[in-house]
């Protein structure tokens, strides 16, 4: 995404939530989330070397049964 495709997601964006944003605050935006994509890019390219930990998956611990009325 260039520049203008950024800033044109963020005003279609602020609009399909009514989110007031003028002109000055798209384009702050726009840049914030150009930096934040250039930091989740260079995020995405690091290779983890096998002996680092993977996260788990999620698993909740099963609720306790029902108790019966007495």
């Amino acid at each position: 995404m260039d520049e203008q495709d950024v800033l044109a997601y963020v005003r279609a964006t602020a609009r399909a939530l009514d989110l007031p944003l003028d002109d000055a605050r798209a384009h702050a935006v726009a840049q914030h989330l150009g930096r934040t994509a250039v930091l989740a890019r260079a995020l995405e390219a690091y290779v983890l070397p096998p002996e680092i930990e993977p996260a788990e998956v999620y698993q909740p611990a099963p609720f306790p049964p029902p108790q019966e009325a007495a």
